[in-house]
């Protein structure tokens, strides 16, 4: 059918994500550092989502598109209200069939003879110490019910961060479980993965360390998205770096 349906200039957009907390019925996503509509039948074109963005990048259009289902985006938004575990998509790793080595989770038990001498100003010899305390890191890997999240400090990061900064490890890091992503490379939103990881777990705070580029928006709006969903009170900082810091 033709119909009145939201369009979206990639060009202008800036990955503020406003339009996707604007969006009543979840139509919109971050794809790429980039807001997208997801499907045609989740957009009811009512346009909730044009004066919320500051760039001026989505407009309407007349076109072929589905029909709205609001039947189809009330149990979708249901499900991203009450999500568990057992709603998580599996990786794509887990389906190997012999699994993937590299996606297993583990705790990382720190080399504390050498964090010591480190931290104590005697550390002609020794390496500077590692902060990261778990594995995998990447955001698309991790197992939102991997045992290290349970009464964690969560630290959601940018994966280009860690080089913006000479002291990521201990500024950022120290005590802390560490995820990482790239809005703008990995083709996923990552607040359905966030959600799920604070919702069953006890998460005593969130870290949010980004670069000032736009496109690192994304992963503080599906931190911010995924704390709301999760319908916890989480204490939540987020950190911009410049480049070069």
């Amino acid at each position: 059918m033709k119909r009145q349906i939201i369009k979206i200039d990639e060009e202008k957009c800036n990955g503020c994500g406003k339009c996707v907390s604007a969006c009543h019925e979840g139509a919109i996503g971050m794809v790429n550092g980039k807001a997208k509509l997801l499907s045609d039948d989740y957009c009811d074109g009512l346009g909730n989502c044009l004066p919320a963005c500051p760039t001026g990048a989505i407009s309407f259009e007349e076109r072929e598109a589905k029909p709205f289902d609001a039947e189809t985006v009330k149990k979708r938004m249901e499900k991203l209200l009450n999500m568990d575990i057992k709603d998580e998509p599996a990786d794509e790793e887990a389906n190997l069939p012999c699994g993937c080595p590299g996606s297993n989770a583990k705790t990382i038990e720190l080399n504390k003879k050498t964090a010591e001498k480190y931290c104590d100003g005697n550390s002609a010899g020794y390496e500077v110490p590692s902060q990261l305390r778990q594995w995998p890191v990447q955001i698309k890997l991790v197992p939102a019910n991997a045992p290290y999240f349970e009464n964690a400090d969560l630290l959601a990061a940018a994966d280009c961060s860690a080089y913006s900064c000479g002291d990521f490890h201990n500024k950022y890091m120290k005590g802390k479980v560490v995820i990482i992503g790239c809005p703008k490379l990995d083709n996923i939103d990552y607040t359905e993965k966030l959600a799920a990881i604070i919702k069953n777990n006890n998460i005593k705070s969130l870290t949010v360390v980004r670069m000032e580029v736009p496109c690192c928006a994304g992963i503080v709006f599906a931190a911010q998205e995924a704390v709301k969903l999760s319908g916890k009170d989480i204490k939540t900082e987020i950190v911009t770096l410049k480049i070069g810091n």
